[in-house]
């Protein structure tokens, strides 16, 4: 007798995005400023920046975790400078024609994020944005007309400005009360309209880019921040998650890790101890005290490299404990290798730097494509935390060409998520509990790392470059409909 499985009869087909990588109106409806906001276009050589005025004067930064502004220094819009974000792919504007596509590809289900600006504008103040719910309420309403669950991340890369300048990039535990407020709100409100609910976005990102360009930074009071950050957010995320079962026990919490597989390069001891090192700061770290309720045993080596001393409370390790997540969901677009050898040849690109994998090959923003490693993630995940996982982003970014007869034909695209599937299917047939699969960028939108509309994901294309220019219509790429066939028949139909 076969013991073969197939994707649960209720899998969460569907596609993921973000709020300031997608809707633009990022000064309509009452919305205030976030940190995205006042961050330009970069490209694959050139870091996106953070533009600000000191001292009457004009000035910018690059936007890497933790840097912030100099002291200071207000953030600001600058005339000449062109912000990717403000209009995005307007969807803002657009979103029923777009929910209205989703729908006939056949999505069961649509990540998207708030921005927490357009709920409270400051991130201060006592009472929300009515504008702003209602925005969400309307899009909540359209998802649900067409049988659409909706997968809701509270906070993606979406800090309001206001309080990330007043508390210094989560250095104040207040910014803990502000967050359980924003997502207290978002829970009553949304109460029979959303069900998936997710506290923050690949929350391990403080720790991994501090090691993603190559070059380990090894300024102890950088290492102090991003720890010091991670504690305010885990507190903050099981409070909410606390909160939303006591709103609603029907809510499903979950928390979202950039998921990147490393691998040591050589079988020297040294190389697979700083593998196993690497894991451990970079996902285990985050996932441990998110799924797990308390700070691993191995935290205390990780701060004691860096001289890290943190602010936590016995209240805060109860609340820990008490704000467990009920899913394990992650973002998987490659893997890495790890060596404590001199090596020739090396990656460079777009969040991704180091030794290359002679194994794999990559994409031209110099990421890995490695289906097999997705299996592996899921596999050590599911017997790590026993819960329930979903994928909640994968895909390629690569350069699409609209053609003379608006379509576009993007087999490569086609040929990486079909892997990727037959990787979930593997993993499902070896015992793990995956529930969903979102794939990044279900429409182009506004790349996170470079703020270019050229690295595209989409299953449709947007007519918009890297300046700013183009119509903002909407045109169906041939993954479109292989994907719709793919959740016709539940994964089967790959072909």
């Amino acid at each position: 007798m076969s013991t073969k499985t197939s994707f649960p009869k209720d899998f969460l087909w569907g596609g993921a995005t973000a709020a300031n990588q997608l809707e633009g109106g990022y000064d309509e409806g009452g919305k205030g400023l976030s940190v995205t906001d006042i961050t330009t276009a970069g490209s694959l050589n050139k870091p996106r920046m953070l533009t600000y005025m000191l001292n009457g004067k004009a000035g910018e930064t690059p936007a890497m975790p933790g840097a912030g502004l100099p002291k200071g220094a207000k953030g600001a819009i600058l005339p000449d400078e062109y912000y990717p974000n403000h209009v995005a792919i307007d969807f803002y504007h657009h979103y029923k024609e777009d929910i209205k596509l989703f729908a006939e590809m056949g999505f069961k289900t649509f990540r998207m994020s708030i921005a927490w600006t357009r709920i409270f504008p400051k991130g201060d103040e006592k009472e929300p944005n009515q504008a702003g719910l209602d925005f969400y309420r309307k899009v909540f309403e359209e998802l649900k007309k067409y049988n659409i669950e909706p997968l809701v991340t509270i906070s993606h890369y979406e800090d309001p400005l206001y309080l990330s300048e007043k508390y210094n990039d989560w250095q104040d535990r207040a910014m803990i009360d502000e967050y359980v407020k924003y997502a207290k709100v978002l829970f009553k409100e949304y109460k029979g309209l959303v069900k998936y609910w997710l506290t923050f976005n690949e929350i391990n990102c403080s720790l991994l880019m501090l090691n993603m360009f190559g070059q380990k930074i090894n300024d102890d009071a950088v290492y102090q921040h991003a720890y010091q950050k991670l504690h305010y957010q885990f507190v903050a995320s099981a409070r909410a998650v606390k909160a939303a079962h006591e709103i609603d026990s029907d809510y499903v919490v979950g928390n979202m890790i950039c998921g990147i597989v490393n691998y040591p390069l050589t079988p020297d001891p040294k190389d697979i101890l700083a593998n196993r090192y690497a894991w451990e700061q970079n996902i285990f770290y985050c996932g441990d005290v998110q799924a797990l309720g308390e700070y691993p045993s191995y935290s205390k080596r990780l701060w004691n490299e860096h001289n890290v001393h943190l602010d936590i409370t016995d209240q805060d390790l109860a609340d820990l404990k008490a704000g467990k997540v009920d899913m394990y969901t992650f973002s998987y677009y490659m893997s890495n290798v790890i060596t404590t050898h001199e090596t020739k040849d090396k990656v460079g690109g777009n969040f991704a730097a180091g030794a290359k994998n002679p194994y794999l090959k990559y994409s031209e923003w110099g990421w890995a494509t490695d289906p097999m490693g997705l299996e592996y993630y899921l596999e050590v995940m599911n017997d790590r935390y026993h819960l329930p996982q979903m994928v909640v982003e994968n895909g390629l970014g690569a350069v699409d060409k609209l053609t003379a007869d608006n379509e576009v034909h993007d087999d490569y695209r086609i040929d990486y998520l079909k892997q990727h599937i037959q990787a979930m299917k593997a993993a499902i047939d070896n015992g793990v509990d995956l529930i969903g699969y979102t794939t990044w960028g279900c429409i182009d939108l506004v790349s996170a790392g470079t703020g270019q509309m050229s690295k595209r994901y989409g299953f449709i294309y947007v007519d918009r470059d890297d300046e700013g220019n183009g119509s903002l219509k909407r045109y169906k790429k041939d993954s479109f409909y292989w994907y719709k066939k793919v959740i016709a028949s539940n994964g089967e139909d790959l072909g």
